[in-house]
């Protein structure tokens, strides 16, 4: 969702994130994107019958809820890391550790910049709640925050990361169903006598 015309708060956020992007890679300071989603977590309520010759496999449409879970996503664009960490709740105290999670990963960098929404939980005051305050401070100063604006989340590369993921999540979920449902099988043809004779020059060689 991009806002109406004229909205300068908007444009200096944007730019100040577009700006980020535009650095070139630089391991002493590596640009990390964050960002979370809450994912419901449901069961089946009845044992799916399995298929029988004829008869496709069934499974009831009714489901349980089994409660929520938070998913935590970091990435490095330039880079091609991605860190994933699911929590139960997306409290200030799971942000501040799962900070501290990022900085781990980064033991050599000197400052972290990183991309993130202007989330409530996202304040320097978490970590003073969650570490002592020698420790807050000093994961707060590996850190440079940079805030995409309001309504400018899709800027976040995380966020796109985390998109990608939930997409190819319920795609694979498909695909198995579908395979499973036409019983497909795999014939495999290939066997050691084959492979005796057309990978012949694999095989070490033996004087008579």
């Amino acid at each position: 969702m991009i806002p109406p015309q004229r909205n300068a708060d908007f444009a200096a956020g944007m730019e100040r994130v577009l700006d980020v992007y535009r650095r070139p890679y630089d391991a002493n300071f590596p640009v990390v994107c964050m960002d979370e989603t809450p994912r419901q977590l449901i069961g089946e309520t009845r044992t799916p019958v399995p298929p029988a010759p004829g008869r496709a496999a069934r499974e009831d449409y009714e489901y349980r809820r089994l409660g929520t879970c938070n998913v935590f996503m970091a990435t490095e664009p330039l880079a091609g890391r991605r860190q994933i960490k699911v929590t139960e709740r997306r409290t200030k105290t799971d942000w501040a550790r799962f900070l501290r999670d990022i900085a781990a990963q980064y033991p050599g960098a000197t400052r972290i910049t990183r991309v993130m929404d202007n989330l409530n939980t996202h304040r320097p005051g978490a970590l003073y709640e969650t570490f002592e305050p020698a420790e807050a401070k000093a994961l707060w100063d590996r850190f440079e925050f940079v805030h995409t604006p309001k309504h400018g989340s899709w800027l976040n590369v995380a966020e796109v990361e985390l998109n990608v993921m939930i997409r190819l999540r319920a795609e694979v979920a498909a695909w198995q169903a579908a395979r499973d449902r036409i019983r497909a099988k795999v014939d495999w043809q290939f066997t050691t006598d084959d492979a005796r004779v057309k990978l012949k020059r694999l095989y070490p060689t033996f004087a008579v």
